[in-house]
């Protein structure tokens, strides 16, 4: 496997897809070999930029194929499960976008086929592989903030537009902004504090300004399933506190996307803020020195986001140590995900389970 080509399969080629087979197409030793995509033109033009020789316009006909290694998957959230556990039980690993699934029960079922296929499961979290995330996180891990106790995390949109898409149907996308954006959140929060366990979860959920504006624009905002705020607070095994937030609308002090980490530690304090989609974020160290308030803002690198995370996949593929990469990180992320929606449905504190091996 270390040495021989890699044949890639992708389905679904809107712009996660894409951005899968450009990663994949720069790596040697790695062949996008077939796509899968219910746009014909999109499946015709990608397919002849990256001259792939084999194109569908139904994932099955992809996933039964008996000349691919590998399948990414990226298509609608409400198709990860299906689409993922087939390729894993033909023999495939996958590398799966986030969120893992539309909830802990479909994504348990994704790990447990993994491990039953003896293959890697592995979830797309691109934003961990940003630059600036990483100089925090190694700040973080050489102490230079103390134990972490207090953690706060946002992805704020001041105004979204949405249509009649799956993204607002709760069966196809499994939620709003909470499990869009808000898991990208939980996720650099867990990874940046090195995998606490979450004990814990007290979740809300609004659905205010998108309604609203649908129905300004003529439409009916009984098809909007889903809320436009979302979040919560949690509480770790470790006894560190955890407030999250996301919104596709909210009048908030911002033009677009707005994504901000803040640690508070014992010995300082990191905060690290990105706008729309800027490729090396503003990260502020406050500690004391000398018994004085400092600042400090680290010169942070560029990050590879996707392309990064295609390529740690197909090292961990190529070395053969498949069991430590089942798509657990992700199953994680789906359980308390799950638990604060249960927790704004019930208006109540509840406990997050992490039965089953997560």
């Amino acid at each position: 496997m270390s040495d021989a080509t890699l044949r890639v399969g992708v389905v679904g080629l809107g712009w996660a897809g894409v951005t899968h087979a450009d990663a994949y197409a720069l790596l040697p030793g790695v062949e996008v070999h077939a796509l899968a995509a219910q746009e014909p033109e999109r499946l015709a033009t990608v397919g002849d930029r990256l001259d792939v020789p084999h194109r569908h316009t139904a994932w099955e006909d992809l996933v039964a194929r008996d000349d691919l290694d590998v399948v990414s998957v990226a298509a609608p959230n409400w198709l990860h499960d299906r689409v993922a556990v087939a390729a894993l039980e033909a023999g495939k690993h996958v590398l799966c976008e986030k969120p893992l699934a539309l909830d802990a029960v479909r994504a348990r079922s994704m790990v447990d086929a993994a491990v039953a296929a003896d293959r890697v499961l592995w979830t797309v979290f691109n934003h961990r592989e940003r630059g600036d995330v990483r100089t925090l996180r190694r700040f973080v891990d050489e102490g230079g903030l103390g134990r972490i106790y207090h953690v706060k995390a946002s992805w704020t949109r001041r105004r979204h537009t949405t249509g009649d898409t799956w993204f607002t149907r709760k069966d196809r996308s499994g939620g709003g902004p909470l499990i869009d954006l808000g898991v990208h959140m939980l996720d650099l929060v867990l990874h940046l504090m090195d995998e606490p366990v979450v004990t814990r979860a007290s979740g809300f959920t609004h659905a205010e300004l998108v309604p609203a504006s649908i129905a300004a624009a003529g439409g009916d905002p009984a098809g909007f399933e889903v809320e436009d705020l979302g979040g919560g607070t949690l509480r770790t095994q470790e006894g560190a506190s955890v407030y999250l937030e996301a919104s596709w609308a909210l009048h908030a002090p911002v033009s677009g996307n707005e994504m901000t980490v803040s640690l508070h530690g014992t010995k300082g304090a990191a905060t690290l803020l990105i706008k729309d989609y800027a490729p090396a974020g503003v990260l502020q160290i406050s500690t004391d020195v000398a018994g004085r308030p400092a600042e400090t803002f680290p010169v942070v690198p560029r990050g590879g986001g996707h392309a990064d995370v295609v390529a740690k996949f197909v090292a961990a593929v190529r070395s053969g140590e498949w069991a430590a990469h089942r798509g657990v990180e992700g199953l994680r992320r789906s359980i308390v995900i799950d638990a604060l929606y249960r927790s704004a449905e019930k208006d109540e504190e509840v406990d997050v389970a992490y039965e089953g091996g997560a």
